[in-house]
């Protein structure tokens, strides 16, 4: 099996090498005018400033959690931990950077060649180093964790493989190779957290805060230099779209493989409990299949990506964007099919639950792809002004703000039954053709091409910060007619890209379920979770409830940040004279550093709840509890998310549309567009914090109360209390 290992790694190097090409490609690029390079260089400094605020704080839970997985569970879990959390930050900190550098460059492009198709190249090539890094990172920890632990630990042997008593607390027992990969999708979670949840509160504060008093009351232009807070609002758009973006997606991706795997062992363990007859060979067949998969996956986004950047581009950033995602799809169905042929055509199949033979892990794969696609047309469909949804919304904003939210509202309610028919048949499908392994290799067919995903999801804020940049620097008008455009369908990309990570979270939430399931029950009898049991129906009304909780606190953490953004730019229209004339230069730093630590202290809340609730609710209430709680918390949070980023899609892009003339008697800075702004504004928190922070919340629980279940499933407040009446 080295020569997997060696083809996992290859596919880390290609990608984490191309990024490194694409990185310095961008860079040797020109800056532009004076102006430009100085308004780049505060939004680099900003970001900067923001990464060393959130750090202090990752650092304190990071020797917090190591320490507690080491006492409680094992030192190896605790290592992977780190492991996981390092491969995280390194590509949001590296996806963040490219973007500083990329936005400026992406600016005097358009000014420039006055070309969308040579811009669109400079935008997605930035981006596609956010996308590469997601994907090289999550692929590169992953080997070191299958040669540490595997190889050199000798965890992947048979005799490892075995349920194993924990080394401190007594009676408990976990098969120590499935708690190494749990601790490593744990770290990746907890980054993936903070990142989106504190990015998130920052981007939204900055972006509120300079909506609601320069457009709405100074009448100013969006991005306009004389309001203090447009160098916060683009320093947003790189901690909360690009580096709380790719530790999202890379969460989900490392979700996704680990789930697949932990599912693998657990069907090995049961197989031998039983008296069954699956060999290990096989177990090894499923451990190193979604691996490769995803490595295969990742080759394919290298091949698809480089099919954008090595041509010359139309002037249709849509559809150039949709053939490198389509080519990164289609290479990984072809190889993936190839790949499972000898993956699978001489093992034997006994106890997998394979019901189509050997090529029934390669099916429910594609499932999952197919149905991130649609998922993601749909996505396209509710947030796309091309459509009749959110043209509907532009409508509606002559008549105000109330009817711009009650529409929109409308929107991302309706929007949520059509993907979750999808994926529930994509779950029902992947079930039937390969099991439970069948239903975590569809999170992982759904995943197997991020990169491309992260890519083209990444470009959009690069976008946005470039026309940031033309607006503050006072270039032609037709350099943010072009970057306005690659904005908008980067709107759109990103709504796609949303839909991609809660369908797959919702997969890999079920896989991980029922390896929580396995990891508390006796191997020898049926899983079941008795929904009508008392403890599990309470369990599931909590958890059900737990996302909009989760929910209001991040938007009240927003509404907080923003009102003090709010109160600082007021106070300075009014206390420097000339700003609003353009006579004196506005105080950007304050405004920055409010947004910094604003959102630094709002985020320790809901951040923290997510890693402790499943802790204290297992130790209080057990196991069954526990599951009722995550089967709760994973079905409202689906919808949750879906509503959320499909309607803050719309409004934003509704104002959009409105702005480009699509409104007939509408225009920018009238009252119907106002409104839309208004509406675009209440959006914002739920598009970009609330929507992105929910499939972390689920798959963050998920793990936690994997990792802890074989432990709080026996020693917990509730089983103490019953016995005494016993």
């Amino acid at each position: 099996m080295s020569s997997l290992l060696a083809f996992v790694i290859l596919a880390a190097v290609a990608a984490l090498g191309y990024a490194a090409i694409n990185f310095s490609s961008v860079k040797k690029l020109e800056e532009g005018t004076p102006r430009m390079k100085e308004i780049a260089k505060k939004i680099r400094e900003g970001a900067d400033t923001f990464i060393k605020y959130e750090l202090k704080i990752i650092l304190v839970v990071t020797v917090f959690i190591v320490l507690t997985l080491g006492i409680l569970v094992s030192w190896e879990c605790a290592v992977a931990f780190l492991i996981g959390a390092t491969m995280s930050e390194c590509a949001g900190f590296v996806g963040m950077r490219i973007a500083t550098y990329a936005n400026v460059r992406v600016t005097n492009t358009a000014l420039k060649t006055k070309n969308l198709g040579e811009t669109l190249k400079v935008a997605f090539k930035g981006g596609s180093v956010m996308g590469l890094c997601v994907g090289g990172f999550a692929m590169l920890g992953l080997f070191i964790v299958y040669i540490l632990f595997g190889t050199l630990g000798n965890y992947l042997t048979p005799e490892r493989m075995v349920l194993t008593p924990a080394w401190i607390i007594s009676g408990i027992q976990f098969v120590p190779f499935t708690m190494i990969v749990s601790g490593y999708a744990l770290g990746c979670s907890m980054i993936a957290m903070f990142n989106r949840v504190g990015g998130g509160i920052y981007t939204k504060a900055a972006d509120m805060g300079a909506d609601l008093v320069g457009k709405t009351e100074a009448h100013i232009p969006e991005d306009d230099p004389r309001n203090p807070a447009t160098i916060a609002d683009n320093v947003g758009d790189n901690v909360g779209d690009v580096a709380g973006l790719g530790s999202d997606l890379l969460e989900s991706y490392v979700g996704a493989i680990s789930s697949a795997i932990i599912l693998g062992i657990h069907l090995f363990v049961t197989s031998q409990a039983i008296g069954g007859n699956m060999t290990y060979e096989a177990l090894q067949t499923l451990f190193y299949y979604p691996l490769v998969f995803a490595g295969i996956g990742l080759i394919s986004c290298v091949i698809g990506i480089a099919s954008l950047l090595m041509r010359k581009l139309s002037d249709n950033p849509h559809r150039e964007l949709n053939n490198a995602t389509w080519v990164s799809a289609g290479i990984t169905i072809v190889l993936g099919g190839v790949a499972t042929y000898f993956f699978f055509k001489d093992v034997n199949l006994a106890d997998m639950g394979f019901a189509i033979g050997f090529m029934s892990p390669w099916v429910a794969a594609v499932t999952g792809i197919v149905a991130g696609i649609v998922i993601g047309m749909l996505a396209e469909y509710y947030t796309s002004y091309d459509y009749k949804p959110t043209r509907k919304i532009s409508e509606s904003s002559k008549e105000g703000p109330a009817l711009t939210i009650t529409e929109g509202m409308a929107v991302g309610m309706r929007s949520t039954m059509a993907p979750l028919i999808v994926l529930a048949a994509a779950t029902m499908i992947s079930y039937f053709v390969g099991g439970m392994y069948g239903v975590a290799m569809a999170a992982v067919g759904m995943l197997s091409f991020v990169t491309a995903t992260v890519s083209v999801d990444t470009y959009g804020p690069i976008s946005d910060n470039a026309g940031g940049i033309a607006e503050m620097s006072g270039l032609d008008p037709a350099v943010r007619e072009i970057t306005d455009k690659l904005d908008s369908v980067g709107n759109t990309t990103a709504a796609i890209g949303k839909g991609f990570a809660i369908g797959s979270a919702s997969l890999a939430a079920l896989s991980l379920m029922v390896s929580f399931l396995y990891s508390f029950n006796d191997p020898t009898t049926p899983l079941q979770l008795n929904i009508v049991d008392t403890t599990v129906l309470a369990g599931g009304l909590v958890g059900a409830a737990l996302p909009y909780l989760f929910s209001g606190m991040l938007i009240e953490a927003v509404a907080k940040a923003a009102r003090q953004m709010v109160e600082e730019v007021r106070r300075q229209f009014r206390e420097i004279p000339g700003i609003l004339e353009g006579k004196a230069d506005p105080d950007h730093k304050t405004c920055i550093q409010i947004s910094s630590a604003s959102a630094i202290h709002e985020m320790k809340l809901p951040a923290i709840l997510s890693l402790l609730f499943p802790i204290v609710a297992g130790f209080l209430f057990g196991a069954n509890f526990v599951g009722g709680v995550l089967i709760g918390a994973t079905l409202s949070a689906i919808m949750l998310a879906i509503f959320t980023g499909n309607a803050g899609g719309a409004w934003d892009n509704g104002k959009k549309f409105i702005e480009l003339g699509g409104v007939k008697g509408a225009k920018k800075g009238d009252a119907t567009h106002e409104a839309a702004v208004v509406g675009d504004t209440v959006g914002d928190p739920l598009k970009d914090t609330v929507g992105p922070s929910l499939d972390i919340l689920i798959k963050i629980m998920s793990t936690v109360s994997l990792i802890l279940v074989s432990i709080f499933s026996k020693y917990n407040v509730l089983d103490w209390i019953m016995s005494l009446f016993k």
